[in-house]
């Protein structure tokens, strides 16, 4: 919080004694400015005071991705049982209104805490596995294609009114197992929720919304009451109410009653905002769009970069259970928190140019849209399945469509948010399906599930092909459009593929990380080359179209570090030059030892020497100077970190003669690893337990822990996976790990407390996961 002398508004004080800032008492998250833009609107806070409190609401607001993870994370300390409160408590008549239609809205799957929760969630998550999703698929295409005939042929539409609030809801109702002739009424009363919920309904408002959500509640039991009648018919309720007869105790009539109301809600408006939200952002930036008309096979990645950068899922609440720090701020037991994902989902401490709109982003389904841990949100991947479905129709059968001039309007709420109307125009001569009718037969997989990075490529165009050395070529890539590229961190690589060889190989980036108008990379000609080399060498040519993916970093420099100690072997010089221009542009003290066999086959040794003058030391093996590296580790030292790429017996070497140093002082970055071949025939099985989550999955012997996981519907980054990049890497609680993997340090591995979900698998029977 801000000092007492800093603050204007001392006379305010928040609950902990520290005085109000002046963002912090003007913070209204019912105004137009956070209704337009929840994460512009909390830039400033993200900067300046990632946890503030708002006097106007009653809660502490957080604004940051770390912190609003580890809240999720646990979800004992901070319960959600204030999920679904009221933000704006009701007055008395209001609250007569409700309890004259029997309204009891119990604790759901959002909003429950432990130890009622898990055994529910477990008990009803089945359906929302993607193998169980895919039967539902064929469904919501028919639908989309018969909503958007409606409309192709006028030229104009409100995206909103005339396809993406029905669609959704129709979704949600046989995703429920409810009949389609309710759905008229539902449409009435599931707004009204929203407000009643999130909203700041005025004193005269509040009446007439209490009765919607009385109608809504009486509703929602007299549809329960069909579905009792055929509990074998498809659908969600109608699988709780089998299982009622096997988990009485677990599963309530009260509790299905309440999650009847909830799920309608959860199912239909967030999808149907989220893909509104979705729409208006691609048809906002045109270049995007235009690339996903091109390629259909950007859109599941492009699904999660809209969730993250303007999700339909602004904000959830906690409640503190006892006393707890976040972000430096002590808090009572008692206390309320804003968890505001859309600012968390715009965090530079986890998303590199967090601001920028980029559907190829490596790690945008890392957003939080979807919450994490024990409260994730189970349907998740119908959301993605219906956007998906969603792009694709409008993407193949309106690539012309473009938004028109309006003002974009909002309900008034803290936590879900999407534009109330959506206009977008076009010419209906230019039709695709009107010249080419085939356009109608096309279909792009749907990915049910989080994207992996391997479908996520990025078209570049090679400026220049430059010899810098005796079988070392330097690629100058650059975006075709000449727009400036993604920045990067200094030992951040990229996933080059080659050609129609099948082949992908990572080469660091070895430019400078300030140029964001090209990269560069060196690629070495090895006579033993596995493929990626001889390619670049004999067919790469300036002009030519790469389709690159990244850029990704696992080998970072420490940019606290007192000292660091720089060790390149040949082309291992490219990602330790991009570190040692950082270290030198931050004052650090460092050294940089590069090693070779011959000087006309060590790349830049010039522009090294002119940049790094004395602390460059080269060590060539025909001119008679080798690097001793037990001479160069011989003395231990604090707070001195060795970086190091090159060849194996090299890093090899450097292990052995740091042994005696402080853990983790050697980071080292490889480029080819055979640990991670799975051979079912050498392997155990084993189980996980999601400690964040509640679940327990079986891995099967032929069966990597990423493949048992994700066929458990949870997340998990990945790309390599080959226990190369890091992507994947988890948390580990208890039980031993047979790390298989050539990122983690020997001291990482030792203590045991992560490891790499596409190859690394257990010593024993089994492992405890944050996750």
């Amino acid at each position: 919080m801000s000092t007492p002398g800093a603050c204007p508004v001392a006379h305010d004080l928040a609950p902990n004694g520290c005085p109000v800032s002046a963002g912090a008492a003007a913070f209204d998250p019912f105004g137009d400015g956070y209704q337009q833009d929840p994460p512009e609107y909390l830039r400033w806070a993200r900067e300046q005071e990632p946890i503030f409190y708002s006097p106007q609401l009653g809660y502490w607001v957080v604004t940051r991705y770390d912190a609003i993870k580890a809240i999720f994370r646990d979800n004992l300390t901070f319960s959600p049982s204030i999920a679904l409160e009221k933000i704006t408590p009701t007055g008395p008549e209001a609250n007569a209104v409700l309890a004259s239609y029997g309204y009891a809205m119990n604790r759901t799957l959002v909003n429950e805490d432990e130890p009622a929760h898990m055994p529910r969630r477990r008990v009803l998550m089945e359906p929302f596995t993607p193998e169980a999703l895919k039967h539902h698929e064929p469904m919501v295409r028919q639908l989309t294609r018969e909503y958007v005939s409606r409309f192709i042929d006028h030229g104009r539409a409100d995206l909103v009114d005339e396809m993406l609030w029905e669609v959704p809801l129709t979704v949600a109702l046989h995703f429920l197992g409810v009949p389609e002739e309710d759905m008229d009424t539902l449409r009435q009363y599931s707004i009204a929720h929203t407000v009643n919920t999130w909203g700041r309904p005025k004193p005269q408002e509040q009446v007439s919304v209490a009765h919607a959500v009385g109608n809504f509640w009486q509703f929602a039991g007299k549809v329960l009451d069909k579905m009792r009648q055929d509990p074998d018919a498809p659908g969600w309720m109608q699988y709780g109410l089998r299982q009622q007869k096997l988990h009485p105790e677990v599963v309530t009539d009260s509790y299905l009653h309440s999650m009847m109301m909830a799920g309608i809600v959860a199912a239909h408006e967030t999808t149907a905002n989220a893909t509104a939200n979705a729409m208006k952002l691609l048809l906002q930036h045109p270049d995007a769009w235009r690339e996903l008309c091109e390629d259909p096979s950007l859109i599941p990645n492009a699904v999660e970069e809209c969730l993250r950068h303007n999700g339909s899922v602004a904000a959830w609440r906690r409640l503190v259970t006892q006393e707890a720090v976040v972000e430096g701020v002590t808090l009572p037991a008692g206390a309320k928190l804003l968890i505001v994902t859309s600012s968390a989902n715009h965090d530079p401490r986890h998303f590199g140019d967090a601001d920028l709109f980029d559907i190829r982003r490596d790690n945008a389904s890392d957003h939080l849209t979807f919450g994490y841990g024990a409260h994730q949100c189970m349907g998740k991947n119908l959301a993605r399945m219906e956007m998906q479905v969603f792009l694709e129709e409008f993407t193949r059968r309106l690539p012309h469509m473009r938004l028109a001039e309006q003002q974009f309007s909002y309900v008034p709420n803290t936590s879900f948010r999407g534009p109330e109307h959506l206009w977008v125009e076009w010419d209906p001569a230019l039709n695709p399906e009107r010249r080419d009718p085939q356009v109608l037969a096309a279909q792009a997989p749907v990915r049910i599930g989080e994207p992996s990075a391997h479908a996520i490529t990025r078209p570049l165009v090679v400026q220049a092909v430059t010899p810098v050395a005796q079988g070392v070529v330097q690629l100058t890539l650059a975006a075709a459009d000449g727009k400036p590229l993604p920045r990067w961190s200094a030992g951040a690589h990229i996933d080059v593929s080659c050609g129609e060889t099948g082949l992908s190989r990572q080469y660091s980036l070895c430019g400078d990380p300030a140029d964001a108008g090209r990269w560069q990379i060196a690629v070495l000609r090895e006579p033993a080359s596995r493929g990626g080399s001889a390619w670049v060498h004999g067919q790469v040519k300036p002009g030519d179209r790469l389709q690159v993916r990244g850029p990704r970093s696992h080998f970072r420099l420490d940019e606290s570090a007192r000292r660091v100690v720089f060790v390149a072997g040949g082309i291992g010089i490219t990602p330790i030059s991009a570190m040692a221009r950082r270290a030198q542009a931050l004052g650090i003290d460092y050294q940089l030892h590069y090693c070779g066999r011959s000087r006309a086959g060590m790349a830049y040794v010039a522009e090294l020497q002119a940049l790094h003058g004395p602390r460059l030391q080269l060590y060539i093996g025909d001119e008679g100077r080798r690097l001793d590296v037990q001479a160069l580790l011989a003395t231990p030292e604090p707070d001195v970190q060795v970086y190091a790429c090159g060849p194996q017996r090299l890093l090899d070497a450097l292990e052995a003669a740091s042994s005696a140093w402080p853990d983790d002082t050697l980071r080292v970055e490889h480029f080819s690893s055979t640990l991670g071949v799975l051979d079912p025939a050498k392997e155990h099985g084993f189980e996980v337990a999601l400690k964040d989550s509640g679940l327990v999955i079986p891995v099967r012997p032929d069966q990597t822990l990423l493949q048992a996981l994700r066929a458990a519907n949870v997340d998990v980054q990945s790309d390599c996976e080959e226990g190369l990049c890091g992507s994947c890497e988890v948390r580990v609680l208890e039980g031993a790990v047979d790390h298989r993997d050539v990122v983690l340090t020997r001291a990482e591995r030792e203590a045991n407390t992560r490891m790499m979900a596409c190859c690394s698998r257990a010593c024993g029977e089994r492992l405890t996961l944050a996750l």
